[in-house]
């Protein structure tokens, strides 16, 4: 599914290390570390009405991601709430907006690998965009399993939330040319592990169920998803699932800040058919509508 340009983004202004510029002058240095390296660290915000959606999860993420990756003066989460808060005022934004953080180990003195080379401290990005959900909530989506596996600890780690990202985008580039919106990755043992861009959830029988935080990002939304199920008294089995499993699911669907919650309605060609007398998902979808906003806050 590709997204469309939407005119509203035509004239924004993007906080960049200190400086708030306008979109066709908000660069970075070709020495920076996410330039010579993918050497950075991302989250991906919401803006409703009101507020960001459980902003201080999001940015405990970054800083997490930061300190695992060994990033030196860092900025604090303060500062970061503070650069987010001046580029929303800046550009009149108020809800329906989607932001990209992201944290750089900064700008090197020479190009090289070693981190050593920075010393300069981090870089911040805030592209905050005018951008509703990305996927049709409506009516659903169709995936491919890809050949490309997502990372699994032993060569890196999912819960570091970075920018090295090829992986999942040689998954996507499956997805497109197969003509599908959206690819299913697995881990190393063949075990179903996430979307190239969302988590995943599988019904059964009444059961929720979702793959292990293992070889895949463990989601804001889909921690959220955990917690307001269990909530309603709806248990979440987090397990290895199968592709034979999701192939026979009464309902799957993905779940992620740019596009919430989503139903998948075929995977690798197999329609997914609701055999049960209920739809859990739709009551799953409900509780995020109505919990959401007391999980939202201003920076």
């Amino acid at each position: 599914m590709l997204q469309k340009f939407d005119t509203r983004n035509e004239n924004l202004y993007i906080f960049v290390n200190g400086q708030i510029l306008p979109r066709n002058e908000a660069k970075i240095s070709v020495f920076d570390s996410v330039v010579q390296g993918g050497d950075a660290v991302w989250e991906g915000l919401r803006l409703y009405k009101s507020g960001i959606a459980l902003l201080d999860r999001h940015l405990d993420r970054l800083q997490e991601s930061a300190k695992a990756l060994m990033f030196e003066h860092v900025l604090t989460t303060e500062e970061i709430k503070n650069a987010i808060r001046m580029t929303l005022e800046k550009n009149n934004m108020t809800e329906d907006v989607h932001i990209r953080l992201t944290l750089t180990r900064g700008e090197k003195i020479t190009s090289g690998m070693d981190p050593r080379l920075n010393n300069k401290g981090c870089g911040l990005i805030v592209l905050a965009e005018w951008k509703p959900p990305v996927y049709d909530n409506e009516n659903g989506i169709k995936i491919i399993s890809s050949a490309i596996r997502r990372n699994s600890p032993q060569f890196l780690d999912s819960k570091i939330h970075h920018n090295n990202l090829l992986n999942n985008i040689l998954a996507k580039i499956q997805a497109n040319v197969a003509g599908k919106d959206a690819a299913l990755m697995l881990d190393d043992r063949g075990f179903v592990a996430e979307l190239n861009d969302t988590n995943i959830f599988m019904i059964k029988n009444g059961r929720l169920s979702t793959p292990h935080a293992t070889a895949c990002l463990p989601g804001i939304t889909r921690d959220f998803i955990i917690e307001i199920s269990k909530n309603h008294g709806l248990e979440c089995e987090v397990r290895d699932i199968s592709l034979t499993e999701l192939y026979n699911a009464d309902e799957v669907f993905c779940t992620g800040t740019m596009g919430e919650l989503t139903p998948i309605n075929e995977i690798d060609g197999r329609s997914i058919v609701n055999t049960s007398s209920t739809n859990i998902m739709k009551i799953i979808n409900s509780l995020f509508r109505e919990k959401i906003s007391a999980y939202c806050s201003m920076p």
